[in-house]
């Protein structure tokens, strides 16, 4: 079920490199389509936005935009075991997400030798764009782990862009989780659209969307395709890719948990990666046959199947260092780690989206409930970025402030160095706080 690669050989570093490289997202097939839905959502406004909902999403957004969309009302209508579940994960990320602001001072300031007042003032944004995908499944919990962030953070306007299956009077189960989510995470608007057109939409702003500073959120190659040439005109959080887990076994693992572990992943899409690096090919074969008796009886077991054929792989090292030389080369979005010293051995790792540590902390943990924001960088981007987070939501400004006498000690040097680059111009502003006129 899993292809095995032994480290060392010819077979194994060939795949090692394949993955390593999964992040290089082709978008050659689709940049031009997304180029001309960008450029025509910035010249028609509105008007492009719905004749590419009617395209793509086969509806007829109404409104496409609305700040009164009756969360409090569609959390009230879900199930109670639904509204226990978005209640107290909405509590477990904002408390989360709350000390995290706590650690990120507001300002920051000191006065150095030369008696000169420098610091770093932080900002909230003004207003941010949540993207949250349809398709093969809804994902309330992406709002709630994209928009609580952005709320504690303190912006004041999150537009949600989600294309809904009806129209907001609708009441779908669907659309009533995403609505709630929405209303629980502190979101003020709500696009009705998806896809390209909703990135530029939120880019760009049109006669009923708002122009956001940063958009932020995972979707298709479409949607990942337009957030890449946004970008300047507005900031994004990266460029998201196929969902991602890599199990770090040794023989204290189970090999039922480390299977159970990849199909969470496996099941999200046909392009996920579920990756395993162990000890031993006897171990390599037990969670193979785990994953044939899981498969029989999971509900999308063909997207699992597919996802496993396409990307499944398993490493098998020689050395507990090697796994976590395995595991930074591979550089997941998700690394769970079930060996018998699971903090010794992640002490090794050191690139990871979220690192899951021990046989009782699942990755579904992360998804829905643990606190962490679970949009995390994939395809190796980990090795320069970070999950999402409160920091993700503020400017930071420079503050600086010289007196007389400080600008005194520093003038030589400074003017110096102005003439040193040849511009006069410089040397010549500190020189005139000292000229009389």
């Amino acid at each position: 079920m899993l292809p095995c690669f032994v480290d060392g050989t010819p077979d194994a570093q060939h795949a090692l490199d394949r993955l390593c490289a999964r992040g290089e997202s082709d978008f050659t097939r689709v940049e031009a389509d997304v180029r001309a839905i960008l450029a025509a959502v910035r010249e028609e406004g509105d008007a492009a936005v719905l004749r590419f909902a009617e395209t793509f999403d086969k509806r007829r957004p109404s409104p496409l935009v609305t700040r009164d969309f009756h969360g409090e009302t569609a959390l009230a209508r879900l199930a109670p075991e639904a509204r226990h579940a978005l209640e107290t994960a909405a509590a477990r990320i904002r408390a989360f997400h709350e000390r995290q602001r706590a650690n990120d001072a507001r300002t920051f300031h000191y006065v150095d030798d030369d008696g000169c007042n420098l610091g770093t003032r932080v900002l909230p944004i003004a207003r941010a764009g949540v993207y949250a995908p349809g398709g093969k499944a809804r994902y309330p919990s992406s709002v709630l782990m994209a928009a609580i962030p952005a709320h504690v953070a303190g912006v004041r306007d999150i537009v949600l862009a989600t294309p809904l299956a009806g129209d907001l009077g609708s009441h779908t189960p669907g659309d009533d989780a995403l609505l709630a989510a929405a209303y629980l995470s502190g979101v003020t608007a709500i696009l009705d659209a998806g896809g390209a057109h909703a990135i530029g939409a939120l880019a760009y702003g049109t006669e009923s969307v708002p122009r956001v500073d940063k958009i932020v959120g995972p979707g298709n190659i479409y949607v990942a395709c337009a957030k890449r040439l946004v970008f300047g005109a507005v900031a994004i959080d990266g460029i998201a890719g196929p969902s991602e887990i890599l199990v770090v076994a040794d023989e204290a693992a189970d090999p039922h948990l480390v299977a159970a572990d990849l199909l969470s992943q496996a099941e999200h899409d046909e392009a996920a990666y579920p990756l395993l690096v162990c000890l031993s090919v006897h171990f390599v074969e037990a969670v193979s046959h785990e994953l044939t008796s899981q498969l029989a009886s999971l509900p999308r077991s063909a997207i699992a199947r597919a996802s496993l054929a396409a990307n499944g792989a398993a490493f098998v090292a020689h050395t507990r260092e090697r796994l976590a030389s395995i595991a930074d080369a591979l550089a997941v979005e998700h690394v769970s780690v079930q060996t018998s010293d699971p903090d010794a051995l992640a002490a090794l790792i050191h690139a990871a989206g979220a690192i899951f540590l021990g046989p009782a902390t699942p990755e579904a943990a992360g998804d829905y409930l643990a606190g962490p924001s679970h949009v995390l960088p994939t395809g190796g981007s980990v090795r320069f970025g970070a999950p999402l987070g409160v920091h993700d939501f503020v400017t930071r400004s420079s503050m600086l402030r010289y007196s007389q006498a400080a600008l005194a000690r520093q003038a030589p040097a400074i003017t110096a160095f102005a003439r040193l680059e040849g511009l006069e111009a410089h040397a010549r502003a500190v020189e005139a706080r000292f000229t009389k006129r």
